[in-house]
């Protein structure tokens, strides 16, 4: 392997590192490694790949690649050592083993990617490097994958439905400059790098701003809220639509959510002159921004997601009834088991701190929490038996403005 090549270790075994791992991999200039702790992912994707090829199809315009990456392994030393950028490529829940397990091959300039980042990222990362490495490393959380994409066969190929025009995130610090041999690069250079022309990554504001913009820790949850939290426990017919099935009373619960966290980002702001939390929107004008050629009805939060032309067919999550008459609602599933614990409490215990009023999130973490056996939140804290299982602030005993912001 040249020395001059960007060394990029991509986590994780699912879609998303199955896409990058191809994608970054087709760059001369970039060692891609895949590193998946996950039982023996590790080596039955070494064996496919042994005798077959590794395949990204882009269904959009039909085109293809054939790459394979330098290496797939389970050892965080073969895939960690002189790497130059982590993409952490896996659910929230999995950040944190594989931070633990690459923490020693982090120096200076190292660049810790997550894509999605998911809200508290920061707050992870500084806990598990230290806060002097973490400083010293580039932290870049994005909202998303730069695609929507599908394992074709378990390391052989990929399909690619769909690659974003931008991806949008935020980053520790100004990003740079960091070394690669000997030529200074800018970290979101090194990033877009190895993806290629799209998406085009914007990078822009503060860490804390992509962690309270983070749509889907508010969009499913107030929507899961919005048609069960009155159940009266009887199956239903047939699984009822989840975005395009959304009813008035819950779009205006939505965006009085939406308003609760700019509320939150606007005081950090005030507090603290200088902190770019520019990212932080409603809920109506990030939909605007992100999918301008997706809706059809742009004229309120109600009709964008009633008439989005990506959401028709998708239902809530439902599971058989136990007498077979029906359906009713699974609450085990990540609307509520991801984007509660790794998302809206910590929203909530960003508001505890900065001390603004969120009504509306009250009501969702404590029925969420009843519905899925856990206690987040007691007598208006975050201080309930559950609170280590998610990444609210509470939970890393951060109690300022300052601590919050690193």
């Amino acid at each position: 392997m040249g020395s001059n090549k960007l060394v990029v270790v991509i986590c994780g075994g699912g879609n998303g590192a199955h896409a990058l791992a191809g994608i970054a991999g087709s760059k001369d200039d970039v060692e891609a490694r895949v590193l998946t702790l996950f039982a023996d992912e590790a080596e039955r994707w070494t064996n496919t790949m042994k005798t077959n090829d590794f395949v990204v199809n882009f269904t959009e315009n039909g085109s293809s690649l054939k790459a394979k990456p330098a290496l797939v392994t389970k050892d965080p030393k073969v895939a960690g050592e002189g790497c130059h950028i982590i993409y952490l490529v896996v659910p929230a829940f999995g950040h944190r083993q594989y931070l633990e397990a690459l923490k020693p091959y982090c120096r200076k300039g190292t660049i810790i990617a997550a894509m999605p980042g998911a809200p508290g990222f920061e707050f992870e990362v500084r806990e598990i490097l230290g806060k002097q490495l973490a400083n010293d490393c580039i932290l870049m959380s994005f909202e998303s994958l730069p695609w929507a994409c599908r394992i074709t066969e378990y390391g052989k190929g990929v399909d690619v439905l769909g690659v974003k025009g931008f991806m949008k995130g935020s980053m520790h610090g100004e990003g740079g400059p960091t070394v690669l041999g000997n030529s200074p690069l800018e970290a979101v250079t090194y990033g877009q790098g190895s993806l290629g022309n799209r998406p085009t990554l914007i990078c822009k504001g503060h860490l804390l701003g992509t962690t309270l913009i983070a749509i889907n820790s508010y969009l499913h949850t107030t929507i899961m809220y919005g048609r069960w939290h009155d159940w009266d426990g009887k199956p239903l017919a047939e699984k009822p639509l989840f975005y395009n099935g959304l009813d008035e009373v819950t779009a205006k619960m939505l965006e009085d959510v939406s308003q609760e966290i700019q509320n939150i980002a606007r005081e950090i702001e005030k507090r603290r002159p200088g902190t770019d939390l520019s990212q932080v929107v409603s809920v109506r004008d990030w939909y605007l921004d992100t999918w301008p050629n997706h809706i059809p009805d742009k004229t309120s939060i109600y009709t964008i997601l009633r008439t989005h032309k990506s959401y028709p067919g998708l239902v809530h999550p439902m599971e058989p009834s136990k007498d077979g008459n029906g359906f009713v609602p699974l609450f085990t599933q990540r609307y509520l088991t991801e984007d509660i614990p790794f998302g809206l409490t910590v929203t909530r215990g960003i508001a505890e701190i900065v001390g603004v009023p969120t009504p509306n999130i009250d009501k969702i973490i404590l029925w969420a929490q009843g519905v899925m056996g856990k206690e987040y939140m007691v007598d208006g804290k975050m201080a309930g038996k559950d609170i280590g299982e998610t990444r609210s602030p509470q939970r890393y005993g951060l109690k300022t403005v300052d601590d919050l912001l690193g």
